[in-house]
């Protein structure tokens, strides 16, 4: 198991970490932050500017799924002589925490992977456009977050269709991934419906974090590093407080093994 606070200087950068993440939190929560996002209409996204995202080009439509050749249909992990990982988060909970694990990302120039729940995007569609104007990736994780591998096949497309619809009326696109609901793999019949809404691959993993039995932050970074490699892809979550106290741990010792946190899209490519 790996130690990611062996020493003093270390001790200090997680406190000092910690800090900024706390930060991070109190501005999302803030009159002029976040919370006051969620006055707006429906369906209008954040400025660049009031979100921390850098300013986009343009509004052109997000990637659509793609196939990638070599690849399973259900991808656990990317090339292993790549010193890349992807951190994976399942889109749903207090858009708060959201928007501070997206900030705390970004300022240590790492870039992730979301997969957003239908009703989570229905309640906070603004965070659609910043999750993209972040350099992230977006993608469908069904539209209600119930056990999709136990439906039927109607009801099993319906709650990816559901989900695709939203994003693409939100961003022009039905997401570059889609990830199946309260399970790591999808059965046959998911992936068969998966494909007919457009998705060539499910998105699995090969490290679980854990964070959603919330362990506290160190048992959260312990197991995360305990167990990731290159090309490894990495399940976490938004709406865990223990999600963003262990961030900065997570990606200052990915950074010292020499491993880059990248979008799962440039993870394959």
């Amino acid at each position: 198991m790996v130690q990611v606070t062996t020493t003093d200087r270390r001790s200090a950068l997680r406190a000092g970490a910690g800090l900024a993440v706390a930060g991070a939190l109190a501005a999302a929560c803030s009159p002029g932050g976040a919370a006051a996002h969620e006055a707006r209409a429906p369906g209008i996204p954040d400025s660049p500017a009031a979100s921390g995202a850098p300013h986009p080009p343009d509004r052109r439509p997000a990637p659509s799924p793609r196939h990638y050749p070599g690849q399973p249909v259900q991808i656990e992990h990317g090339p292993r002589t790549r010193p890349r990982v992807a951190l994976t988060f399942h889109g749903q909970g207090d858009p708060a925490i959201a928007r501070a694990l997206l900030g705390e990302a970004e300022r240590r120039g790492a870039r992730v992977t979301v997969l957003a729940v239908g009703t989570w995007l229905d309640e906070h569609p603004e965070l659609a456009r910043r999750i993209l104007d972040g350099g992230h990736d977006l993608g469908n994780h069904t539209l209600r977050h119930l056990g999709i591998n136990t439906m039927s096949e109607a009801d099993a497309y319906a709650e990816i269709r559901g989900c695709a619809d939203r994003l693409r009326r939100l961003t022009g696109s039905p997401g570059t991934w889609f990830r199946p609901s309260r399970t790591p793999h999808a059965s046959p019949l998911v992936e068969r419906v998966a494909r007919r809404a457009g998705y060539p691959h499910v998105l699995s993993y090969d490290v679980d974090s854990l964070d959603f039995t919330s362990p506290g932050a160190t048992a959260v970074t312990r197991k995360v590093m305990g167990e990731v490699r290159a090309g490894s892809v990495v399940s976490l979550h938004f709406g865990y407080a223990d999600t963003v106290a262990a961030l900065p741990a997570v990606l200052e010792e990915l950074d010292r093994r020499g491993l880059r946190a990248v979008t799962t899209t440039e993870l394959l490519s």
